[in-house]
């Protein structure tokens, strides 16, 4: 939980901007600090041709969560580099909009390490994904 000191995350994102893939999935960061974020990505165009959500897409979207949230954890003169992503895919998704809750399991010096909770529209878990990330020197 946020105090009312702490900075505004969401308003740091917004500021900087996001990335030419994660527009391209459709991806929206709703809550944001380094301890936990949470985004959604629509269904439609991010598909297989058989209609199914693209398994890669989950990826896209525990990926981009979590190296948001090292990067916040970071600060924004440290580069951030993803080092290792793994996902089970649960069950599939062939409309609406998923989401993504990504939770801190470490938040270190030079690493920080997410798990990645997706879950369709009705609450079903349809992804489960871990990523590490390289908090590199500053720039």
């Amino acid at each position: 939980m946020t105090q009312p000191s702490d900075p505004d995350f969401l308003a740091i994102i917004k500021e900087r901007g996001s990335g030419a893939l994660d527009k391209k999935m459709g991806i929206e960061i709703t809550e944001a600090s380094p301890q936990r974020l949470v985004g959604t990505m629509p269904v439609e165009g991010n598909t297989q041709p058989i209609g199914l959500l693209h398994g890669g897409a989950n990826v896209v979207l525990a990926e981009s969560l979590g190296s948001i949230g090292t990067q916040l954890h970071a600060g924004p003169t440290r580069r951030i580099v993803g080092v290792d992503i793994n996902a089970t895919h649960h069950k599939s998704a062939t409309s609406g909009i998923v989401t993504g809750v990504a939770t801190a399991i470490s938040l270190g010096k030079t690493m920080c390490c997410y798990d990645v909770v997706i879950t369709n529209e009705q609450g079903q878990r349809t992804c489960t994904a871990r990523i590490t990330c390289l908090i590199l020197a500053e720039r």
